[in-house]
This record gives structure tokens, C-alpha cells and sequence, in this order.
């Protein structure tokens, strides 16, 4: 059954919490599709992913590439998946699948600051829950580690 986390941001902004879960995930051997809600937005993430560290990058490509479905990490503003992502991340307003199920896990990444976004998730938790999905609820603490608390 697909997993749905909420990860509730706080103390952290996206930029710097995003990379890191990209990472976790490569390094379990999943491949990742990352949806944002609009070209500017995926834009903005595409730049930030080849310069957020000095160390290194994050390799990744978009949807809009003929290399699409090679790429570890794709960002995209729609529902597919041509690199046969396992885990999608959802951010920055990005709406829950209609069809999860394809999906080992879904992660919706939401900040807390925002009342908008807090309304949204809290909507998006209860169409999970109703749709008998297993979501669990993690917030940031104040040294931006994860805290599970539901």
C-alpha cells in the first residue's frame, strides 16, 4: 500500500529540506518525480537543485527534456511519471494524485507558516484518511529534524 507523508516545514525552507529527502530517496534506489504547481516554480527548483551546495549537485532533469525518463530526480508540473518514479514529492502547493497507488510513497511537503498551505494539507490529509490511505504526520523541530506526530 502507498504511504502518504506530510512533512510539515517550520523551522527550514523547502530549498533547504528538499535536497536532503532527494538524497534519502536516490539512496534507497528510488527514482523521484517532484511536482510543483507552475512553470516559475519549476524553474526556480531546477536552478536551485544544480547550485543549493558547493560540494556537489543534485543530478535531476525536467519533464520537458528528450531525456526525461533517464533522470533520477524530475521535476514536472504535471501528473506523469516517464522515469517510473517511486516516491513523488509534492511542494509548494503541488494537489494529491487522484490514483496513488502507483506510487511506494507520496510526500507532500507543505509550510507551516502559511495559512493557506496549512488549510490545503489539512484538506489533503482528510481525503487520504477517508480514502482509507496510510498517511502519517511529521513536523520539523526546532533543529529541523522530523518528528512523527500522527
Amino acid at each position: 500500500m502507498t504511504e502518504i507523508l506530510f512533512y510539515h516545514l517550520q523551522h527550514q525552507p523547502l530549498e533547504r529540506v528538499l535536497p536532503t529527502l532527494l538524497h534519502k530517496s536516490l539512496e534507497r534506489g528510488w527514482n523521484v518525480v517532484v511536482e510543483v504547481p507552475g512553470e516559475e516554480r519549476l524553474q526556480a527548483l531546477d536552478d536551485h537543485l544544480w547550485t543549493y551546495s558547493d560540494d556537489g549537485f543534485l543530478p535531476h532533469g525536467t519533464d520537458k527534456e528528450p531525456d526525461a525518463a533517464d533522470q533520477p530526480v524530475l521535476l514536472t508540473v504535471g501528473e506523469g511519471r516517464p522515469n517510473g518514479a517511486q516516491i513523488r514529492f509534492l511542494v509548494a502547493g503541488a494537489a494529491l494524485p487522484a490514483d496513488p497507488s502507483g506510487y511506494e510513497r507520496v510526500v507532500l511537503v507543505f509550510d507551516g507558516n502559511d495559512e493557506e498551505a496549512l488549510a490545503r494539507a489539512r484538506s489533503d490529509w482528510k481525503t487520504a484518511k477517508d480514502a482509507g490511505l496510510a498517511a502519517t504526520y511529521w513536523q520539523q523541530d526546532e533543529d529541523g529534524r522530523w518528528q512523527k506526530r500522527a
